[in-house]
């Protein structure tokens, strides 16, 4: 960035300087430049965030210990703490992978950490690197950067869950494919472990406006409801790549319900056919003295040729009708 500087000391810790609006953007006055550290881990990031809000105490003692889950905290007036999870895809094993981001954000300093793959605190910088001239304070476009960022990240998510979705939906009517039901099962589970991640972003996202006094808002609130207006309608396409994934359960129980249908049909032909001759064997094997046929010379000719004309017609019968 243009106005930032960063360096990164050997316990992990990442300092940069955020530029302010105004006069100040562009110097080297640290003055009138935010100070962002990004730290490697929560108990790190913790550590920070007590000495830059002492009234935090023991509650990010407690928050250290929690899973994962969307919080958004206003201390000492001036602070916000915020945890939120954050979402990740990999294609090789087509996984959704959940891990964590932390932001507390002061008047006058930002502590980051993030836990995962998800890049979203390298995805801010992008974002934070293509809008120099910025206007906004520094704490102010280091939260937005960040939340638009993990927006963008859930998007990522959900087009490529989208992707892995219509491909499987490809295998469902592959005759060729031995049965998807446990990909499309193990889609299910993926979406579901993504939607548990972003719904309680938002929920939690309004909360960064100050209910006191919107001026002292992080994110303005037409960006705010375009977000969460962002998150729902992710949440929507993936409530219908789930309703999708179900669908194809649905068809694909109806294909083996059809399948052995057509099975069992053959199989009762086939029976049919080896019956008839089974039938006809069974009567000659009676050995009744009048039977015309026992001391005929082309008896024995004759009842196989009787099985074979019967068999012959019993399966162009059911040939005619489908089951063969």
């Amino acid at each position: 960035m243009g106005d930032d500087e960063s360096s990164g000391p050997s316990d992990g810790r990442e300092l940069r300087y955020v530029g302010t609006r105004g006069p100040a953007a562009g110097t080297r006055d640290d003055a009138h430049r935010t100070p962002w550290e990004h730290v490697a881990d929560r108990e790190a990031f913790f550590a920070a965030a007590r000495e830059l809000a002492p009234g935090l105490g023991g509650d990010g003692a407690r928050d250290a210990r929690f899973r994962p889950v969307a919080v958004v905290r206003w201390v000492d007036d001036d602070h916000v703490l915020v945890l939120t999870p954050t979402v990740w895809f990999t294609q090789d094993d087509r996984q959704v992978h959940t891990g964590e981001l932390g932001l507390l954000v002061g008047t006058d300093a930002v502590v980051t950490f993030e836990d995962g793959g998800a890049g979203v605190h390298d995805a801010a910088l992008e974002r934070l690197d293509g809008h120099r001239g910025a206007e906004a304070p520094a704490p102010r476009r280091v939260t937005l950067a960040l939340v638009l960022a993990l927006v963008g990240v859930a998007s990522r998510v959900e087009v490529a869950l989208g992707d892995a979705v219509a491909e499987t939906e490809q295998l469902v009517f592959d005759r060729g494919v031995p049965d998807p039901v446990e990909q499309v099962y193990g889609l299910k589970r993926e979406i579901t472990e993504a939607r548990r991640a972003l719904l309680p972003v938002t929920a939690e996202l309004p909360e960064l406006v100050d209910p006191g006094d919107e001026r002292h808002a992080l994110v303005d609130r037409r960006a705010l409801d375009r977000l969460v207006a962002t998150v729902e309608r992710i949440d929507r396409h993936l409530d219908a790549h789930d309703d999708l994934l179900s669908d194809m359960l649905q068809v694909h129980l109806a294909q083996v319900s059809v399948r052995q249908n057509e099975d069992m049909r053959k199989i009762s032909a086939w029976a049919a056919i080896l019956v008839y001759p089974t039938v006809v064997a069974g009567v000659y094997g009676m050995n009744f003295t009048h039977m015309p046929e026992l001391h005929w010379l082309l008896g024995y000719p004759f009842s196989l040729v009787l099985m074979i004309v019967g068999c012959v017609v019993l399966y162009r019968v059911f040939r005619r009708v489908g089951w063969l």
